[in-house]
């Protein structure tokens, strides 16, 4: 006679989490921010955003001249984050779910809803320096041109970091996403980490892309690969 076990059976209800799509949420948040680079180089024709170590006049006449596009890609930017709060509380859910209840859901908890809310007040600080009175009034200007970067980039990265971490590092002792995705994760997670270096020494901000572009990739294929049932197992006979 054939013994019927919990996974032949189908996972019931109970044994499947509801929550968005995080693939889908994944590939939001991504398709704002990279949306927002898009816009930045085709609408001011290529011109670099300003980096901390542009004179003050450079800075002021880029926000004088581009001020509308700043504010396009401010919005893009702001509205990223959004998602990106979405991804961290379903994807740290999911794997509470899955009875992990170790140390690094909640550090990926922490570092995702960081990681967000420092995108989302860099969109903010874009949205003031396009506004022409800020542009014409000179010092503020660049204040809030550093506080931006500051907070998009490597406030926003090493943020992301630790979710890339979190979630990598206890999905892959549970076997919940495919090992290529857990060293990914936890790569990206490193050079994301060192990127707060570029804080003290400006010639290590090329740890800020590495840290960011990667884990578009990563964030992408955990939520398309992170299960939504719990893995069954046989039942004791």
């Amino acid at each position: 006679m054939e013994l019927k076990t919990a996974e032949s059976a189908g996972p019931s209800k109970r044994d499947k989490h509801y929550g968005p799509h995080l693939g889908i949420v994944a590939i939001v948040f991504v398709t704002l921010f990279v949306s927002s680079l898009i816009v930045l180089r085709v609408l001011t024709n290529g011109a670099s955003f300003p980096t901390p170590e542009w004179p003050e006049d450079l800075v002021k006449d880029y926000f004088n001249q581009f001020g509308s596009v700043v504010r396009i890609i401010s919005f893009l930017q702001f509205s990223s984050a959004i998602p990106l709060g979405i991804f961290t509380a379903t994807v740290t859910s999911r794997l509470k779910f899955q009875g992990i209840n170790a140390a690094g859901v909640n550090i990926a908890l922490f570092g995702g809803f960081t990681s967000s809310i420092f995108l989302a007040v860099s969109g903010l600080t874009g949205w003031v320096l396009s506004q022409p009175a800020i542009a014409i009034a000179g010092n503020p200007i660049r204040a809030f041109q550093l506080f931006g970067f500051a907070t998009g980039g490597v406030g926003h990265v090493v943020a992301f970091g630790l979710l890339l971490a979190g979630v990598s590092v206890t999905s892959g002792f549970a076997r919940l996403i495919p090992p290529w995705l857990v060293w990914l994760g936890i790569i990206t997670a490193a050079f994301a980490e060192l990127s707060s270096l570029s804080l003290v020494f400006p010639s290590l901000t090329f740890f800020i892309p590495l840290g960011r572009f990667p884990g578009f990739i990563w964030i992408i294929g955990a939520g398309f690969t992170l299960s939504k049932s719990k893995k069954l197992t046989p039942l004791q006979i």
